[in-house]
């Protein structure tokens, strides 16, 4: 398949190497003057990987959406809907787009597939999200994991599942788009909570962290119209490991950084989301204390010790 890959960041570079790795036709696509793009453009690899030579790099946006049965759009989550305002200038009609990125809209609390579809015609422009557990790291030194492709689309999510699985990554078929998408955005939260504990000296309340963040995000979904049961699928509780645990992980590391007061450079997709969510949860009435407790810590400047107490000594209630 011709697939361009919009974004050169972490993620953006390491789909780029594992869809070339696996057969594909892969141009990778990010902006002239991002500091990720020149390194991959003038040496070809990253802090991460390294390109092969069958990988187009270019800063065409044109070019990367006019050759591409199937884009891939791996960028901050928060920047979508702008990005959008400048891929929809080019004839989308007949391609698949593929969003391999967590997030809410912090303004809309609206999906990322809700915000494509404000610009294309689902008719005619098929969309997917691919979520899931896993960090370049890993997959750079061949250890395999499990992720989901999930679409409203059965025959094209089915392709590209197809398509994408190897013995690296073996791809599910999602069944809900609502929860695989709040799903995967929502555990970036509970792993920016992860990380303040592990900050405070309390990383052994990650067990009932896991329990009830689960079991909150269940409920939200369930208010959304999806099925809550893909909380407990690898949207969400399945990508914890590599949320709440990992070095690696970025949101959890966020976390970690803020009570310890060290600034954290590297982008952390649970901040935006926690005040997406939070949103959500007032729509809809549906109660969120672990979103926040961490919302309150970071936009209200509430001590994070004492909002962590006040999460895990609550009125006495049964577990679930």
């Amino acid at each position: 398949m011709k697939i361009s890959v919009l974004g050169c960041g972490r993620w953006g570079s390491c789909i780029a190497w594992y869809l070339d790795k696996i057969g594909h036709s892969v141009m990778t696509c990010g902006l002239a003057n991002a500091p990720e793009f020149i390194q991959l453009k003038e040496t070809r690899k990253n802090d991460y990987l390294t390109f092969p030579p069958s990988i187009e790099i270019s800063d065409n946006l044109e070019i990367a959406v006019e050759r591409a049965e199937v884009i891939v759009i791996s960028i901050s989550s928060q920047y979508l809907r702008s990005y959008f305002e400048d891929i929809s200038k080019y004839s989308l009609d007949g391609k698949t787009i593929v969003l391999c990125m967590k997030g809410v809209e912090a303004a809309s609390g609206k999906r990322l597939s809700e915000i494509v579809s404000d610009f294309v015609d689902k008719d005619k422009t098929n969309v997917a999200v691919w979520v899931g557990p896993g960090h370049p790291q890993d997959y750079v030194k061949g250890i395999p994991n499990c992720m989901v492709i999930d679409s409203d689309n059965q025959e094209m999510k089915e392709k590209l599942v197809n398509e994408f699985t190897s013995d690296l990554i073996r791809f599910y078929l999602g069944t809900d788009l609502i929860g695989s998408e709040i799903g995967a955005a929502a555990k970036n939260v509970i792993g920016i909570a992860a990380g303040m504990l592990d900050g405070l000296g309390y990383t052994s309340l990650k067990g009932a962290l896991m329990a009830r963040g689960t079991r909150e995000i269940a409920r939200l979904i369930k208010a959304l119209g999806g099925n809550e049961m893909s909380a407990y699928g690898l949207c969400h509780l399945g990508d914890y490991e590599a949320t709440l645990f990992s070095s690696w992980s970025h949101n959890r590391k966020y976390g970690e950084s803020y009570v310890k007061g060290v600034k954290f450079e590297k982008l952390a997709e649970g901040v935006m989301t926690s005040k997406a969510l939070l949103k959500l949860g007032q729509d809809y009435n549906v109660d969120l204390p672990i979103v926040e407790a961490v919302y309150s810590v970071l936009f209200k400047n509430v001590d994070a010790k004492e909002a962590l107490n006040r999460l895990f000594v609550r009125s006495v209630k049964k577990e679930f």
